[in-house]
């Protein structure tokens, strides 16, 4: 999700319905998520390669605690991150008895400079997906270091108009046979959201949806985007079947979220973009996660780094793995990898057999 850098906010921003926010691009929570939402023209920029420390203003009043705003530093030696990497594993089949054949991996890095530096390269050593996506970039793509693309992956990369803010990449085994960027529509194509591979048995869809903002500023904005892109992955699922995945900024129902009630005014939870969300599922797909764990709680995938929240698990579930109806047959497990750090997200999993 997207953090805030410290700022001053233009009295004429939020008056156009399609500019970028000032606001938090993560819900607000009892513990406080942070944004990378694009500055005013009179804020100070933040260069994607400077201190990855996170910004966190304490409130003393416990009315305030879901307005929480960025301004005070907080490094990675008080987040207390451990050295040991442990990922889950699984050996579940799908429902017509078959291994998974084919592994893919999602994972809002919070920055891809930052997360090389913090050794984020292991995890893929030791996941070894076979089709792996990022969301939050944080820099433009001519600029992302070599030594991202592993060994092995065939790279892509899509970054925004603006400097230092959101961008999505793809690393692939599998040879694509055709990869997109985009989704056609130059009004919300220009923040770099969305890359499309075509595969030979399916599309798979990495995006990094728009939060709509603290205060909500970008909710209009939001709305139009999940129309389009509905109607962009309904079109490729006429086509082939679908693996859509990615921070898509939304804890669908009330299980997905440890405080819902205290969220329901709060950008990632507001009725609006649960029924958009529901929209699309309605369409013929399925939240691979709670088609397997309808009724598990406590399984987020972003914690704020504010008041240890990840270690007392208060978080969200931003993150998602939604397929095609048609690839019921072929789901074999979708996995939080909860033990992975590196940023406010964890990577997530899906096992198909295609």
């Amino acid at each position: 999700m997207p953090k805030a850098a410290n700022r001053k906010r233009s009295k004429n921003d939020t008056s156009k319905r399609n500019s970028k926010s000032n606001e938090d691009d993560e819900p607000i929570v009892t513990v406080a998520a942070t944004t990378d939402e694009p500055k005013s023209n009179k804020g100070v920029k933040r260069k994607a390669s400077e201190s990855t420390e996170k910004n966190i203003k304490k409130s003393t009043s416990v009315n305030e605690r879901n307005t929480i705003e960025a301004t005070q530093d907080v490094d990675d030696e008080e987040i207390q991150l451990p050295t040991v990497m442990t990922l889950k594993k699984s050996d579940r089949l799908s429902s017509n008895g078959n291994k998974p054949t084919v592994k893919f991996a999602s994972w809002n890095i919070n920055g891809i400079r930052a997360w090389l530096i913090k050794d984020g390269l292991k995890y893929i050593e030791q996941e070894q997906p076979d089709i792996m996506c990022f969301q939050e970039l944080k820099c433009e793509k001519e600029k992302i270091p070599t030594n991202a693309t592993p060994p092995g992956y065939k790279s892509y990369w899509l970054s925004g108009d603006t400097a230092g803010y959101s961008g999505v990449g793809l690393l692939t085994k599998i040879d694509p046979i055709n990869v997109k960027f985009g989704i056609g529509i130059a009004e919300h194509d220009n923040e770099g959201r969305t890359i499309t591979a075509e595969y030979e048995k399916f599309y798979f869809v990495a995006s990094y949806i728009p939060n709509s903002g603290r205060k909500l500023v970008r909710l209009e904005y939001r709305q139009e985007f999940n129309e389009a892109f509905r109607n962009y992955i309904k079109e490729l699922d006429k086509k082939k079947p679908v693996v859509w995945c990615g921070d898509l900024n939304v804890s669908h129902q009330s299980i997905d979220l440890a405080n819902p009630k205290s969220n329901t005014k709060i950008a990632g939870f507001t009725q609006e973009e649960r029924d958009d969300f529901a929209k699309i599922l309605a369409d013929g797909f399925i939240d691979s996660f709670r088609y397997l764990y309808p009724d598990e709680r406590d399984a987020y995938t972003y914690w704020s780094y504010f008041r240890n929240a990840r270690t007392r698990n208060i978080g969200w579930r931003l993150d998602y793995f939604i397929i095609s109806s048609r690839l019921q047959e072929n789901l074999c497990d979708t996995i939080h990898q909860t033990d992975v750090y590196g940023s406010d997200h964890c990577p997530i999993v899906l096992l198909l057999s295609v």
